[in-house]
């Protein structure tokens, strides 16, 4: 069976982690997104169609052309115009039927199996504000409808952006007319292809979606059970609890709760709660963290209900710094002795 996975995007909304790698690379639990729905594709699917995009030289250099017993094929896209659009260039080689799924969030294997059980299907998932998302409507499991981010509560029931689909969708997607945001939409296409074909409902068992940076520890906690993950050549003389250590790293100070990449320091006397440290980023000094803090993502001012510190994105060099809760730091800034209350952009 084949896969397509987009992997195309720009995700500007976790920025600045994504100023220098593309979103299915985030590292959660030590391992790249896109690394994990391989990995749980594998013995399932025999290739693999990635469409790419943004940074798509990062992704093809890390995965190369084939992960376990997954034959990986590369096609561009070069224009972001929506999810439909992106499956779109993939359909020269698809042979029949095949599993649609996005790059950058995380599914589990069991409901992966328990979709490609039926003939067509939508991987669905109850939320606490399916207002934000494409929420399913169905009869007896099987599909009636999808609204788009719904102002009145109709369902909390939400699309995962995993399908079990076959070459039939193609014929939808040419019909589609751009949607509100001016791009061809994948909801569209199944809405259009459920009138005539009995997409079936599966709830999913574990679904870990990655809109925001925050995300990115929630899904970590979950994936390493509420234990620690130091990676390969790392050495830790301060004191971690509950948090993922990248590859050779130095850890003196105390990490808690957070995301540490590859090739960092965080020094002696330093204190890292509830963060998100790049790769070869040194850092002194103390992140402080608290629920319900605010981030500016994209020029908004957006709440976060969990506990959350900062984010110090790649080749940072910060020296005796206090950061407050909810701030983020662009890549390769050079920064000492500040009391960091906003963006350092």
């Amino acid at each position: 069976m084949q896969a397509v996975i987009l992997a195309a995007g720009k995700s500007t909304r976790t920025y600045p982690l994504t100023l220098t790698r593309p979103k299915p690379l985030l590292k959660i639990a030590n391992k790249p997104i896109l690394e994990h729905n391989l990995d749980k594709l594998n013995g399932i699917a025999d290739e693999a169609v990635l469409v790419v995009g943004y940074k798509k030289e990062l992704i093809m250099q890390y995965f190369g052309y084939k992960h376990k017993n997954i034959k990986l094929k590369y096609i561009e896209q070069k224009q972001q115009l929506g999810t439909a659009h992106a499956l779109s260039v993939a359909e020269p080689y698809i042979k029949n039927r095949f599993i649609l799924m996005a790059g950058d969030d995380i599914y589990s294997k069991e409901d992966i199996k328990r979709c490609i059980k039926h003939g067509y299907s939508i991987l669905a998932a109850k939320v606490k504000n399916p207002g934000d998302f494409g929420v399913i409507l169905q009869k007896s499991g099987i599909l009636t409808d999808i609204i788009e981010k719904p102002k009145r509560f109709v369902s909390n029931l939400i699309t995962t952006s995993f399908y079990v689909l076959d070459k039939k969708i193609f014929a939808y997607i040419r019909q589609l007319k751009k949607s509100e945001r001016n791009e061809f939409e994948m909801p569209d296409a199944i809405r259009m292809i459920s009138k005539k074909n009995n997409i079936h409902c599966v709830n999913s068992s574990q679904w870990l979606p990655v809109g925001y940076p925050w995300d990115l520890l929630k899904a970590d906690k979950i994936l390493r059970k509420g234990k620690n993950i130091i990676g390969k050549g790392s050495r830790v003389y301060g004191k971690i609890m509950n948090s993922s250590i990248g590859n050779n790293c130095v850890i003196k100070g105390n990490v808690k709760n957070s995301i540490i990449m590859d090739n960092s320091i965080i020094q002696e006397g330093s204190i890292v709660g509830d963060s998100i440290i790049g790769e070869n980023v040194t850092f002194s000094g103390k992140i402080h963290s608290k629920k319900n803090t605010f981030s500016i993502i994209n020029n908004k001012k957006i709440r976060i209900s969990v506990a959350f510190g900062a984010v110090v994105s790649d080749n940072v060099n910060a020296k005796k710094v206090i950061i407050n809760p909810g701030c983020k730091i662009w890549p390769n800034k050079i920064i000492s002795n500040r009391n960091i209350k906003e963006d350092v952009v």
